[in-house]
């Protein structure tokens, strides 16, 4: 598998979705001042960028600790990026906040910690790829450097997107959201296979 800044960059960026991840934020926060939009924007992005550094450093000996070889961890979280990549491409909520949890959110003043930082960033699909990530780096500080930059730069986008939210949203509009996300999720299937597939081949050799 390919390695390096840009390919962990166009990773992040298809999970993240950050124009997606606008329109919900716009669709949540209805009554908040652009105040409180850019301060809840700031946090979410902070929550999730150390929810994400920290399986990116930890997660590998966390899978040791439990005895789960990174085989195993690519087949999971290539089937975990499959069903989020279908969640996208059919318009289904399979691993992102449900409907409830979006109707609670939608009664709090802060939605920073939930349902934004966790699960629409830092969700189940960005912590798996992090940790795929980190052991495709194997041990270069160099590799894992581009890494966690291509984290920032995901995350820097996504918080832009965030920041400005209503433009976004005016400008893609219901269906430009809709088609960009589909696209997204096309792409994030056949990365998800890849993935799979590249475990179920380590494994058997």
């Amino acid at each position: 598998m390919q390695d390096g800044l840009p390919y962990a960059l166009v990773t992040l960026l298809v999970i993240l979705d950050p124009p997606g991840t606008a329109a919900l934020f716009v669709a949540m926060t209805p009554y908040h001042s652009p105040a409180q939009r850019r301060q809840q924007a700031l946090r979410a992005v902070s929550i999730a960028f150390l929810v994400l550094v920290g399986f990116a450093l930890g997660g590998t000996e966390l899978l040791h600790a439990m005895g789960i070889g990174l085989p195993a961890m690519k087949v999971a979280g290539g089937l975990l990026l499959f069903l989020m990549a279908a969640d996208m491409v059919m318009g289904r909520h399979l691993l992102r906040a449900t409907p409830e949890e979006k109707e609670a959110a939608a009664r709090e003043d802060d939605i920073s910690v939930f349902p934004l930082a966790i699960p629409l960033l830092a969700g189940p699909g960005a912590m798996t790829s992090m940790v795929l990530l980190h052991e495709q780096a194997g041990g270069d500080p160099w590799r894992l450097a581009g890494v966690l930059a291509a984290l920032v730069i995901a995350l820097g986008v996504t918080l832009a997107c965030l920041l400005g939210a209503n433009l976004v949203n005016r400008l893609l509009g219901a269906t430009g959201a809709n088609v960009i996300g589909r696209v997204l999720g096309v792409l994030l299937a056949a990365l998800a296979a890849q993935i799979a597939l590249e475990g179920v081949r380590e494994s058997l050799g």
